[in-house]
């Protein structure tokens, strides 16, 4: 709830165009950054499109390009990266320096605008942003293969994106 509660003040801000002045204050973190390159579960559980079922991954998920016609804008996403920043109390505070990331990924039919399922993911470190797309895209090819089933595939990146692909027998 208060993740939620944040989430709709930084949308607002974001639209006022005052983002830029909360990103830099100094506030307590409500979610912890300790676990990286892993969210916080408590901040960000992962939530699932329900439009995207094990039935209907041929013409959703398996599409190529069917991405881009459920990813939000950044107009939506920047404010939520802004505020998560702050959530998370990272102190670097660049937004260019992350991703605002699903961690049910849109490729597995992750919620697209769910905050709950949006986080923002660090490009530093030995397992970034960068290092989970690989991952998801691995995981996508298996379902659309046959080779795991959606559920499998989501249940193993919400747990722990880091070793989704061994989990389920990919890697």
């Amino acid at each position: 709830m208060r993740r939620f509660t944040a989430t709709a003040c930084a949308l607002a801000l974001g639209a006022a165009g005052l983002i830029a002045a909360t990103a830099g204050t100094a506030q307590a973190s409500a979610c912890s950054h300790s676990l990286l390159p892993l969210p916080d579960s408590s901040c960000t559980p992962g939530a699932d499109n329900s439009d995207v079922t094990q039935s209907d991954i041929h013409s959703t998920i398996c599409v190529s390009g069917w991405t881009a016609t459920v990813r939000p804008p950044t107009s939506y996403t920047n404010p939520l990266k802004a505020q998560g920043i702050i959530d998370y109390g990272y102190s670097d505070t660049n937004m260019a320096d992350y991703e605002e990331d699903h961690l049910v990924p849109l490729e597995l039919g992750g919620a697209p605008r769910d905050p709950g399922n949006l986080w923002p993911e660090p490009y530093s470190g030995t397992q970034t942003a960068h290092s989970k797309d690989g991952v998801e895209t691995k995981l996508k090819n298996a379902v659309c293969a046959g080779t795991i089933t959606l559920s499998a595939a989501r249940s193993a990146i919400r747990s722990n994106w880091t070793t989704a692909l061994e989990v389920t027998g990919i890697g």
